[in-house]
């Protein structure tokens, strides 16, 4: 999954068919609240495996990705979004629970209760569940919760492909998981415009702790968001936030991407058998 984020068309004319060209499986994944029409259709001019939606109303492009007979994957905070998805056609709907790295519904449902209530309300469209997935136990869980399988992210941060910077898997290592924080803080702080409706979990944060609890201070204070601007550019702070989910206490190494899901799978394998035993 390429992930396009708000549709921008001249990167989008650089990374897509760098993607498409390898001949592998792909897909692209869009911020829903930040793009176009134009996005999507260029988007699947290329020919994607799938598109996947998250974070905002698929309807303006949902019916465009089916008819293009390319599989709509949704991704949902809410049993309201899940009812949704079903009603734009997803194929595939992504059941997000809060113990997730990056943005997620800020008033959203912890990943354990959320996905089998999802996979009973759009029964037989399959669920992935997402949110504080790092290890092939987490993927036999969502098994076992009626998902199909699991969306992760945090832990493919941690993998010796991932273009992050040095500092951020440093970080991810070193991390536990009381020490991530779910806020709207530093998208203020940034200029960022995601919906105040979304909130993003990370890793502590230098203006988490100068700010914490005064958001509506911070937006109206401009000099303050300069302030982090130069903070940025003097290297102060990193230039973005370390996005990391509950689970980082289980990424203690930086293994390659096809070795990490393949000892996923037979954690996952081993899992599901002990279960099965018990």
């Amino acid at each position: 999954m390429l992930g396009g984020g708000n549709g921008d068309p001249e990167w989008l004319a650089r990374e897509v068919p760098a993607v498409a060209e390898t001949g592998k499986p792909w897909g692209i994944g869009f911020l829903t609240w930040a793009i176009d029409v134009a996005a999507v259709e260029l988007a699947l001019s290329y020919g994607p495996g799938a598109v996947m939606l998250s974070f905002g109303d698929p309807g303006p492009y949902a019916e465009r990705v089916r008819q293009a007979g390319v599989p709509l994957i949704l991704q949902v905070t809410d049993l309201d979004e899940a009812r949704r998805a079903v009603d734009s056609g997803a194929d595939v709907i992504v059941a997000q629970g809060t113990e997730g790295g990056g943005h997620g519904s800020l008033h959203g449902r912890s990943t354990l209760p959320f996905v089998p209530a999802v996979v009973d309300l759009v029964a037989p469209t399959p669920v992935l569940a997402a949110g504080g997935i790092a290890d092939g136990r987490g993927v036999a869980a969502a098994l076992v919760l009626g998902a199909a399988g699991a969306l992760i992210g945090t832990r493919f941060q941690a993998t010796a492909e991932a273009l992050v910077d040095p500092a951020t898997s440093k970080a991810l290592l070193e991390a536990r998981g009381q020490d991530t924080e779910r806020s709207t803080l530093l998208d203020v702080a940034r200029g960022s415009r995601w919906p105040s409706k979304y909130s993003a979990r990370t890793l502590g944060h230098p203006y988490l702790d100068r700010w914490r609890g005064r958001e509506d201070e911070l937006a109206a204070d401009p000099q303050a968001r300069q302030d982090y601007r130069e903070d940025v550019a003097r290297g102060a702070i990193p230039a973005l936030p370390v996005w990391a989910g509950e689970a980082v206490d289980l990424i203690t190494d930086l293994p390659s991407a096809e070795d990490l899901v393949r000892t996923m799978a037979t954690e996952a394998h081993d899992a599901l058998a002990r279960a099965g035993r018990n």
